[in-house]
């Protein structure tokens, strides 16, 4: 992988790209970072060009306001493509990641040639959800580095925190790194993003949607619920939230099925 710079509103960004092949952007989740793909990149065949980037107040990159709308980090990620002359491409998001996803799809329907939602949702924030995203907010102001350390755990089943120790000691020493701006940007740019379920029904597309039974983050039954439109497949999963590292064989197959149809 290369890495590489590229600006957006004189903001600078950091990203990586395997150069060679049909194009595969990956969008990680909120409080993650471009190298969560890692090991997903690497199991991939070299037939894909795989691009992934630290969205907005995340990784290396800079933050770009107080509030990072999804709409806004969409527009990061087409400047990314445009700098890397790239007109389409199947676009992968983890949670968050798959927020920016059907932002982009909705803005510019026409770099898509497919899209991966990864245990993430086309649908906006229940009152509820709105309602702890501003506790959330409030939590990182006073402490961000606590509210790191506990919210991580909260993205795995249960059963998988300590069977997956160490795996998840990493993914949290990766948050820690977060800016408390870039950790409230990110909160407040989900608590007020839009419905975009419709994008599921009537993409030209195809959408792999990967659920799985047992997220804590995502109620399964809202996101059955979102199986049974037209442009959606989908890829059910046993455990958590992070199905990356809970359910990474099964993933692994579902996805390299996927892009080889997309």
């Amino acid at each position: 992988m290369q890495h590489f710079d590229f600006s957006y509103k004189n903001t600078q960004f950091k990203a990586s790209d395997s150069e060679q092949g049909t194009a595969v952007v990956f969008l990680h989740g909120f409080l993650e970072n471009r190298f969560m793909w890692n090991d997903i990149i690497e199991a991939l065949p070299k037939k894909y060009r795989c691009i992934s980037l630290d969205l907005p107040g995340h990784g290396e990159s800079k933050n770009l306001a107080y509030v990072h709308s999804m709409e806004e980090m969409a527009e990061v990620v087409k400047a990314m493509l445009d700098h890397l002359k790239i007109r389409r491409a199947i676009v992968v998001g983890h949670s968050m990641g798959g927020y920016v996803a059907l932002a982009l799809a909705d803005r510019y329907p026409d770099m898509l040639k497919g899209m991966v939602l990864m245990n993430s949702t086309a649908r906006a924030d229940s009152k509820e959800r709105q309602h702890n995203r501003d506790r959330a907010i409030s939590l990182v102001k006073r402490n961000p580095k606590s509210y790191v350390r506990n919210s991580i755990p909260m993205l795995f089943r249960p059963v998988n925190r300590k069977k997956f120790h160490a795996e998840l000691k990493q993914v949290k020493e990766e948050a820690l790194g977060t800016s408390a701006q870039g950790i409230v940007a990110a909160l407040e740019g989900m608590k007020i993003r839009i419905d975009r379920e419709v994008i599921l029904n009537f993409a030209p597309y195809p959408i792999l949607f990967v659920a799985s039974q047992k997220d804590p983050v995502l109620a399964w039954e809202q996101l059955e619920e979102q199986f049974f439109h037209e442009a959606v497949e989908p890829l059910i999963l046993s455990e958590g939230h992070m199905s990356h590292i809970e359910n990474f064989e099964e993933l692994m197959l579902g996805l390299k099925q996927f892009l080889a149809k997309a």
